[in-house]
């Protein structure tokens, strides 16, 4: 599988990893001939045979979640419920004797198992058997979706998955101005919250002070489920400050985030714009603080000695 790195490293731009290369690979070399090639359908998704292998795979995922969807629609499950088990089982069937497959095929059979698609490829099974045992485990299989993200490495797109390295660098470069600002919401809605209680009382539904505080995030989160409203006048002002104050808010971390995202590659192409200086001073005014291709004082204009 094709591996990727944030594009941007400490001194500016650089290239993703390249692919794994299969042929010089020994562990696979050293593999019997019928394994290689599982490996070769299975992983490199590069080749033909790959490309093919994963589309119809993904062609059988979305298959799937259809089918787990349409087994929660009570009146298709009433008159197609067997039709409906069987082809689930059918489906987990397939994907059981894929995932052993891939462990089979794969270089560390336990470093697959423990990766983000192992598990997935795991979790993808399991609801299917656990509905035999919980009732409704099932609903769960709607988890293979997110093999889908498989179709990414299928159209070639996963230079555009390495980007994800650059967003989790931004949240975590702007992991404490995130903290402020939460720690500032809270604050406000517990103000809020303890001022409704006063205001409305218990009589319009503000029962307590939590009860308050509820409303007062339900608010500023602009989602207004609408199960306690004000009914004074001083409340009703209150919760249009709130409901205003609630779109600034939801720009606040998107800002922040987007600012650190754009930094990062700034603050590399800075970085690798900046020349290291030499300590060479100009025999005119006896500056210095040049830069080593220097070839004249950047203060009078005199040519500078040779490099030191």
């Amino acid at each position: 599988m094709t591996e990727f790195t944030s594009p941007y490293g400490p001194h500016g731009p650089r290239h993703p990893k390249p692919a794994h290369d299969y042929e010089s690979d020994r562990r696979i070399q050293a593999r019997p001939a019928w394994r290689q090639e599982l490996y070769r359908v299975i992983f490199e998704h590069h080749t033909p045979a790959g490309r093919f292998f994963d589309i119809a795979l993904i062609v059988v995922i979305l298959a799937s979640v259809v089918v787990v969807m349409l087994e929660s629609v009570e009146t298709i499950t009433a008159r197609r419920a067997e039709v409906l088990q069987t082809v689930e089982w059918v489906f987990t069937g397939i994907f059981t004797v894929e995932y052993v497959i891939r462990l089979i095929a794969a270089r560390s059979a336990r470093r697959y198992a423990w990766s983000f698609f192992g598990v997935i490829d795991l979790l993808a099974i399991l609801p299917t058997f656990l509905g035999l045992i919980v009732t409704g485990g099932q609903a769960l299989a709607v988890v293979r979706i997110l093999r889908v993200l498989r179709v990414f490495r299928v159209l070639k797109l996963a230079q555009f998955i390495g980007s994800e390295q650059i967003m989790l660098r931004a949240l975590r470069q702007s992991a404490y101005k995130i903290a402020v600002f939460l720690f500032a919401v809270l604050t406000i809605v517990v103000v809020l919250g303890a001022a409704m209680y006063v205001i409305e009382g218990s009589r319009n539904g503000f029962t307590s002070i939590p009860r308050g505080v509820y409303w007062a995030i339900v608010t500023v989160t602009t989602v207004g489920f609408g199960d306690i409203t004000p009914v004074t006048t001083v409340g009703q002002m209150l919760a249009a400050v709130l409901m205003i104050l609630g779109y600034g808010i939801i720009a606040v971390p998107t800002g922040i985030v987007t600012a650190e995202a754009l930094a990062g590659p700034l603050r590399a192409a800075v970085a690798d714009s900046v020349q290291p200086l030499s300590r060479r001073t100009c025999s005119g005014c006896g500056g210095d603080g040049h830069t080593r291709d220097a070839a004249f004082c950047k203060h009078c204009g005199v040519e500078l000695p040779l490099r030191s």
